[in-house]
């Protein structure tokens, strides 16, 4: 984890030093100034029925994967899980007639499979979604803006684009990106074009090749998408966009003052949720590149992140 320190530490200096006036600047809203949920409005009644109607097998995907204390995090994110018998030490019993078990939760919800709201991210100078400047919202309690809870479920036609396999490769490899003609090519490839209201997910292999075996490696580097395959997400108004990686951008970038400015323009600029290390093998192995995605993240008041299950349904 030394090493994942050390390169991330280069990294975020390297945000926090530059600011462009393009990451300055704010777009407002197109739903209003008191918008909070972003491209979640596209969803509607009608989008979902069309999505539903992508299933004929009924047969789920998990797209989350197992956590643990030892699943390597962006640093210093870390969890630790104790199991308790509240009013049951020394053979006391809290009832006649059971025992049972509770768990304690320490930790950040920016570990393994994970959404990121619109409050996790923004300009260098503090400026998030829809013109909010963190000083009036971001406090240590929570936010009182764009926080986790106030996203809806997100059920949507889900894509899944198998960047790997455009490669020929099982896996892609550390600080290799895809640009927006490989994207078109797989869309053509697979017959799956990208759409409003979509979610789209990327497959690269690495978290099947790397999270068991090389967990320093893989929390280190990654490869991803290029700053515009970003914003061709953007323009194609899609409502999510993850992999099976845990940034969803491509570590080192290309430019080193430029880390995450995928993060930037999907969060920050476009209102654009982020799904991180997404288990996308199976789908792939199924050959499922389109189907009907469920997500519903638990709503803690405030949150900027969330550890998530979504499914995919054939």
């Amino acid at each position: 984890m030394k090493r994942a320190f050390r390169a991330w530490a280069a990294c975020l200096l390297a945000a926090f030093s530059v600011a462009t006036h393009a990451e300055e600047a704010c777009e407002p809203s197109r739903w209003g100034p008191d918008d909070e949920i972003g491209n979640a409005n596209l969803i509607t009644p009608e989008s979902v029925l069309a999505a539903a109607s992508l299933v004929r097998t009924g047969k789920t995907y998990s797209l989350g994967i197992v956590v643990d204390e030892t699943t390597p995090a962006f640093p210093p994110r870390a969890l630790t899980l104790q199991v308790v018998q509240p009013n049951q030490q020394e053979g006391r019993a809290a009832f006649p007639n059971m025992t049972y078990n509770d768990d304690v939760f320490q930790g950040w919800f920016g570990i393994g499979p994970q959404i990121d709201g619109l409050g996790h991210l923004g300009a260098a100078g503090g400026m998030y979604y829809n013109c909010n400047d963190a000083k009036d919202f971001a406090f240590l309690t929570g936010l009182t803006k764009l926080g986790i809870e106030k996203i809806p479920p997100l059920v949507a036609r889900g894509v899944l684009l198998d960047m790997a396999g455009h490669f020929g490769v099982e896996h892609m490899e550390s600080g290799q990106f895809f640009t927006v003609e490989d994207v078109q090519a797989v869309e053509e490839k697979q017959g799956t074009p990208v759409r409003k209201g979509d979610v789209v997910l990327f497959h690269t292999g690495w978290t099947d090749a790397k999270l068991e075996a090389e967990p320093d490696v893989w929390v280190a580097t990654q490869p991803g998408q290029s700053e515009e395959v970003a914003q061709y997400m953007a323009s194609k108004e899609v409502v999510a966009v993850g992999a099976d990686t845990w940034g969803l951008d491509v570590v080192p970038p290309p430019d080193p003052n430029r880390p995450f400015q995928g993060h930037v323009i999907l969060l920050k600029e476009n209102g654009i949720y982020i799904l991180e290390t997404m288990n996308t093998g199976p789908l792939v192995r199924d050959g499922a590149f389109e189907f009907l995605f469920v997500l519903g993240q638990a709503k803690v008041r405030g949150a900027v992140q969330m550890i998530i299950n979504p499914i995919a349904i054939r």
